[in-house]
């Protein structure tokens, strides 16, 4: 037992990647296809994905929303973790992502479960009704998460989970000169989380850093 944190390092990063069940064969093809059609490799890494979906079976979730759909890959991913029934509706803003996302979700073994919609997050969420989701997993433009998540306190229903994507903020977060220009609208969005009286909330250090709440 011990007082105090272990400071996590890249070695202890290393350390869970190689401890948490493998990757699937079909998501390993569907990243180098999206690197070969010149989509970013900005996808969550694979030990977030598990916990995503350890928290969704844990949920029991059936109505899951994402807001960025980039390649597909963590649609697919939440997508096989929902109770029979359930669906992931994914948002995406760019054409060409989302032409992508749609060729690889309907090769998928989910490919019934997943919708794209295509277009602005902020209109598409406006639309939801209040509390029809079990969860919603925020993974886009980070000037927008702060109205992302205004609607996710409204649309998510009470124990529902609200997942949040790059709480590390690209590896850059406690950097004094930080060069990504999104770091400072990372940083007022966690000071946003962490006084969020709506939600149960907490980093988890997996990936980029996810934030885990649930709806109070």
């Amino acid at each position: 037992m011990s007082s105090s944190s272990t400071a996590v390092t890249q070695a202890h990063f290393e350390y869970v990647r190689g401890h948490t069940d493998p990757e699937d064969p079909f998501l390993e093809q569907l990243k180098q296809a999206a690197l070969a059609a010149g989509i970013p490799p900005i996808w969550i890494a694979h030990e977030q994905a598990r916990l995503l979906q350890i928290l969704l079976r844990s949920a029991r979730a059936r109505e899951v929303l994402e807001v960025g759909t980039l390649a597909g890959y963590s649609a697919i991913t939440m997508a096989r973790a929902l109770s029979a029934g359930g669906r992931v509706r994914t948002i995406e803003l760019s054409a060409k992502h989302a032409a992508f996302a749609r060729e690889w979700i309907a090769r998928s073994d989910v490919a019934g479960a997943i919708e794209v919609l295509e277009g602005s997050g902020a209109e598409h969420l406006a639309r939801v009704p209040d509390r029809s989701l079990d969860a919603i997993f925020i993974d886009a433009d980070k000037r927008g998460y702060p109205h992302y998540l205004e609607q996710a306190l409204r649309a998510v229903r009470r124990g529902g989970l609200v997942l949040v994507d790059n709480a590390f903020a690209f590896g850059q977060l406690l950097d004094a000169q930080p060069t990504d220009p999104d770091v400072p609208f990372v940083r007022d969005f966690n000071e946003r989380m962490a006084a969020c009286e709506q939600l149960e909330r907490v980093i988890v250090p997996v990936g980029d850093g996810l934030w885990v709440g649930v709806v109070r």
